[in-house]
C-alpha cells in the first residue's frame, strides 16, 4: 500500500491479488495490481452533492475493476477483489497449499471460501452404459499413457473374477508392437482376443460377440497429429450406443497439457476420466480440475504394472485426500490419519 500511495497517489486502491503463476514466479509471491478512480471533468453542470459524487465514484471504481479483473484473469470473472482478500485472510493455508498441488484457481478459491473439495467433481467407476445388457468398454487416450496394461487389469477384474465371458478387440494397428502386448497378457489371462484393423470392422466384431457379457476395445494412442486419422474410428465409438468410453490420462502431465489432452480427445465423446500414473506424482489437484471443467466423472486411479493390482475404483474422500495432501491430513486429522 506504501508503494501504492507513493507511485500512485493517495487514492490508489488495491484492484486485484493472487499468487503469482509458475511464469512470474520469479518476481515475487503474489501478483498485486493497483489503480486509481477515473477523473471526470464537469462541464457546466450543477455541483453534485456529496452523496451523488461518491455514489458515481463508487459505481466507475467498480466497473474498472471489474474490467481489470476479468483481463487479468483471461476473461473468467473472478472473485470481487475485497471478497479475494477475505477468502485469503480466512483460510490463506488452505488456498496456497490447493494452489501449489496444482488444482484449478478458481476452485480454489471456491474450497477456502468454505465448499468441500468433494463437492467440486464427480466419480463413476461402473463400467458399460447405464440399461445396456452388456458391458462394452473401450479406453481412449494420446500414446505412453497405459491404455493396454489398465485394459488388462479391466479385463481380469470384471471379466475373469465375476466369471463372465469377457473378449478382448483391439483397434491399435498403428503399433504392431502394442497389439501383440494385448495378445500376449490376453493369452495370460485366458480371455479370448481378435485385432480389428478397420472401425466397420471392429463394428462387426462387437455384433460377432454380442454373446459375451463383457467387451473391451484397445485404441491407438493417437498424438496431435494423428487425430485427423483416427477420425472414423472416433466416430464409431461416439456414436455407439453400448461403448462405454473412457479417455486414460496420466496424472504426472502438466495441467496445461493435460487440458489440451482432454480437448483433443472431444471427438471420442467420453463417458468417464481414468487416471494412471499416479505413482509418478505427489500433485493430483489436475485430475479434480479437469473432471470439473468438462464435467465428466472419474472412473478408475491406476499406480503401477501390476495386474489387476494396481487399480482401484476412484472415490470423492481418496482423490481430495490426494489433492490436499498428506501434510494436511496430518495437520487436520492427527499424525495417525
Amino acid at each position: 500500500m506504501e508503494m501504492a500511495h507513493k507511485e500512485l497517489g493517495e487514492d490508489a486502491l488495491l484492484i486485484n491479488a493472487r499468487p503469482s503463476t509458475v511464469e512470474t514466479r520469479n518476481l515475487g509471491a503474489y501478483e498485486v495490481v493497483f489503480g486509481v478512480p477515473p477523473k471526470t471533468e464537469v462541464i457546466a453542470k450543477p455541483e453534485p452533492t456529496a452523496t451523488e459524487s461518491l455514489a458515481q465514484d463508487v459505481a466507475d471504481l467498480k466497473r474498472e475493476m471489474e474490467r481489470l479483473a476479468q483481463t487479468l484473469r483471461g476473461g473468467r470473472k473472478p472473485a470481487a477483489p475485497q471478497q479475494m482478500i477475505e477468502i485469503l485472510s480466512e483460510n490463506p493455508a488452505l488456498y496456497d497449499l490447493l494452489i501449489e498441488n496444482e488444482l484449478d484457481a478458481s476452485l480454489a478459491e471456491r474450497v477456502a471460501a468454505g465448499t468441500p473439495l468433494e463437492d467440486l467433481f464427480e466419480t463413476d467407476s461402473t463400467l458399460g452404459m447405464r440399461g445396456a445388457t452388456r458391458g462394452v468398454v473401450a479406453l481412449v487416450g494420446p500414446p505412453g499413457v497405459g491404455k493396454t496394461t489398465t485394459l488388462a487389469k479391466l479385463a481380469a477384474r470384471f471379466g475373469l473374477t465375476s466369471r463372465k465371458p469377457a473378449y478382448i478387440l483391439s483397434a491399435d494397428v498403428y503399433r504392431v508392437a502394442a497389439a501383440e502386448q494385448m495378445r500376449s497378457l490376453s493369452a495370460i489371462l485366458g480371455i479370448g482376443f481378435d485385432i480389428v484393423e478397420t472401425p466397420v470392422a471392429l463394428a462387426q466384431a462387437l455384433e460377432e460377440h454380442r454373446g459375451k457379457d463383457w467387451v473391451f476395445i484397445d485404441t491407438p494412442g493417437l498424438s496431435a497429429a494423428e487425430m485427423e486419422d483416427g477420425a472414423e474410428l472416433a466416430r464409431l465409438i461416439a456414436s455407439h450406443p453400448e461403448i462405454d468410453t473412457h479417455l486414460v490420462l496420466s496424472a504426472s502431465m502438466k495441467p496445461a497439457d493435460l487440458s489440451r489432452v482432454v480437448d483433443r480427445y472431444e471427438i471420442f465423446q467420453p463417458k468417464k476420466l481414468l487416471f494412471t500414473r499416479l505413482d509418478e506424482t505427489d500433485r493430483y489437484g489436475a485430475l479434480v480440475s479437469e473432471a470439473a471443467r468438462r464435467s465428466l466423472p472419474i472412473s478408475f486411479l491406476a499406480g503401477g504394472q501390476q495386474i489387476p493390482d494396481d487399480l482401484e475404483p476412484a472415490s470423492k474422500e481418496l482423490i481430495a485426500d490426494k489433492v490436499r495432501g498428506a501434510e494436511y491430513l496430518i495437520r487436520t486429522r492427527g499424525a495417525t490419519a
